[in-house]
């Protein structure tokens, strides 16, 4: 009964639409799930998440779970994720993506979900990683370990969100530290951001964390932001 007056005075809404959500539903309305913009990349290997690491950085696969529109569905959500400390949206958001790739040939049998790292600065500025709560939805559905430790940020860089794609790579080619490669040696790991546009800071740690011996990198984002 606390939790209806509470509900009631202070009601839960959609991280999409911000209407209020029904007892059923999370942190995504049902309406917005249905509308959110999928790309259906996975099985594609042609994919332009995957062509923009081509000559770049070797991966066994690489995809998004959708298209970021100014002022769609995702850039709310994210917005809600990152500056709101809604986390449940972005292990939501994870779990969608989890269960897609879990039916998709070209990401199954993924050991490791790596988050891309926060420097300790940031983190503890904003109090959290989002990336890590993606991690922890997608990994459920795959029965794969998440892994915050073995890469670390070791810089930290400015925003990239005004940068061009040069700059970008500027920014973060040196700011990776591969701290635990005995966690990854010999397995497939799937490295994970919120938001892909030139992959400048995806490129860079799939390279540290490719230090390892016999890495399998594959790449995944919820977003894709063209530039």
């Amino acid at each position: 009964m606390l939790d209806d007056f509470v509900s009631l005075i202070y009601p839960n809404v959609c991280s999409g639409c911000s209407r209020p959500l029904l007892k059923h539903e999370n942190t995504i309305c049902l309406h917005c799930k249905t509308k959110l913009p999928f790309t259906h990349f996975h099985d594609d290997p042609y994919n332009m998440i995957e062509k923009i690491f081509w000559g770049r950085v070797p991966v066994e696969a690489a995809s998004c779970l959708a298209y970021f529109y100014k002022r769609g569905l995702i850039q709310n959500m994210m917005h809600q994720l990152k500056y709101k400390d809604r986390t449940q949206v972005g292990v939501d958001l994870g779990k969608i993506a989890g269960y897609q790739l879990a039916n998709s040939k070209r990401f199954s049998g993924v050991d490791v979900v790596i988050p891309i790292p926060m420097h300790p600065k940031k983190r503890k500025k904003r109090g959290y990683n989002q990336c890590t709560y993606i991690a922890q939805g997608i990994a459920e559905p795959l029965n794969a370990k998440v892994n915050e430790v073995a890469l670390t940020k070791t810089d930290d860089t400015a925003s990239q969100t005004k940068k061009s794609k040069f700059n970008r790579w500027l920014n973060v080619k040196s700011v990776f530290n591969l701290e635990r490669p005995q966690d990854i040696e010999g397995k497939r790991v799937l490295l994970i951001d919120d938001v892909v546009t030139t992959g400048a800071t995806l490129e860079a740690a799939g390279k540290t964390l490719l230090q390892a011996k016999n890495v399998e990198l594959n790449i995944f984002t919820i977003a894709h932001a063209r530039k």
